[in-house]
């Protein structure tokens, strides 16, 4: 009697929803000769008749009574008779399967009250071989560490059933998620340490699509990209970063990122040797009627040149540092605070970030009565700005001396 060949039927959830049907003894996948067929049935399915198989099929390995599913996928007042409406729900999967599997017979079962799938099948998920790779990585060091982070960095095609809304798909989506960064950041150093300009900038730029505001992703690219003699890319680079983390976040980049976009340039002098565009790229960006925000490098830089004006002029300037204290969401007032300090201070006032929520500015000319006055007409127009905002400005003045002391 000849026994039923085993199959191993391979899905990806990682990414666009995907399969491929693998027997026991073939080298490679079969993807189904009716794949444009079952393509097109995918997409003309109900969002809830796939999320329901979907469901199935990452719980694959335990039965599902209908009393879950009926749980997970279905309100109160959403229908008078969801065990029936789950019913035809199986109905229609079942369907889809005979199509996306047409040379296999009854795949998912129905038992006592409850649901499974043929144990003649073996179903592998690439969510398992991707949290493999990620936790044995864990416990390697070395080159057998990076092989396996690089490994499960490929395995990453994108967010964890994209495009599948549903309440349960949010927690394991997280989670790969932070997987996956997690295996970059661990992966980047060692390709570096060996020179692999090219993954690192491949790698860089799919972390950057998961979460841009891990701002070492943007570094390692920038390094990457002037390691290979293309410090204009790199200066591109740093230009839609700061761009979207302004627009998104209110925020500006870190001194690191500050420091490779100025070896970027220098590099990109470096070649032009025009003297005519060094002088362009000193006077670009000049602001317009707005505070001057820049790193805290620049800041401190613009500190020192003050202190040298003081020293000859005896008069005295002021330093503030501004921070936000409230339980309202921190990007949201980071936005407004910003917003503020560009419109309530003159052209010639520099601001820094110096952390989440927090700027130092430097107020030229103004002694401690008048740098009250300003924080207080700063605040006011915060309060007044942002009236349903919880969050409250805390100010904290020091004088800068014509010496170079600073007096609190």
């Amino acid at each position: 009697m000849k026994m039923e060949e085993k199959k191993c039927i391979c899905f990806n959830l990682l990414g666009s929803f995907s399969y491929a049907v693998v027997p026991v003894t073939a080298n490679k996948p079969d993807s189904g000769e009716n794949a444009n067929e079952v393509s097109r049935i995918l997409q003309n399915t109900g969002k809830k008749t796939l999320s329901v198989l979907q469901y199935l099929i990452v719980n694959h390995a335990r039965n599902i009574t209908a009393e879950e599913l009926v749980d997970t996928f279905w309100t109160e007042n959403e229908s008078s008779d969801p065990a029936n409406v789950l019913r035809n729900m199986i109905y229609k999967i079942r369907n889809l399967l005979k199509h996306m599997f047409p040379n296999e017979e009854e795949m998912l079962k129905t038992l006592s009250g409850c649901y499974a799938w043929n144990p003649n099948l073996s179903i592998r998920l690439d969510t398992q071989r991707f949290e493999e790779a990620c936790l044995k990585a864990g416990k390697e060091s070395g080159r057998a560490c990076m092989e396996e982070l690089r490994q499960a960095v490929s395995l990453y095609k994108g967010d964890f059933l994209a495009g599948n809304d549903s309440e349960w798909t949010r927690e394991p989506r997280q989670y790969y998620r932070t997987l996956y960064l997690e295996g970059c950041k661990r992966l980047l150093p060692f390709l570096e340490e060996q020179e692999q300009w090219t993954q690192i900038v491949g790698i860089c730029s799919q972390a950057y699509q998961v979460d841009f505001y891990m701002e070492e992703f943007t570094a390692y690219q920038m390094r990457a990209l002037i390691a290979m003699g293309q410090p204009e890319q790199a200066v591109e680079k740093y230009r839609c970063f700061k761009e979207r983390l302004l627009k998104e976040l209110g925020l500006l980049p870190t001194e690191e990122i500050e420091q490779i976009h100025t070896l970027a340039l220098g590099f990109c002098r470096h070649r032009t040797g025009d003297e005519e565009d060094i002088f362009r790229l000193v006077c670009e960006d000049a602001p317009a009627k707005q505070a001057f925000f820049c790193s805290f490098g620049v800041f401190q830089n613009i500190v020192a040149l003050e202190r040298r004006h003081l020293a000859r002029s005896g008069h005295i300037s002021t330093l503030v540092i501004v921070s936000l204290d409230g339980s309202a969401p921190l990007t949201t007032d980071v936005r407004r605070l910003e917003r503020i300090l560009q419109e309530g201070l003159r052209t010639g006032d520099p601001v820094a970030r110096i952390a989440a929520g927090a700027y130092i500015l430097m107020l030229t000319g103004a002694n401690a009565e008048h740098a009250q006055v300003v924080t207080n007409r700063l605040a006011c127009s915060f309060h007044k700005t942002y009236r349903h905002s919880n969050a409250r400005l805390n100010f904290r003045l020091s004088a800068l001396c014509p010496d170079g002391a600073v007096n609190k």
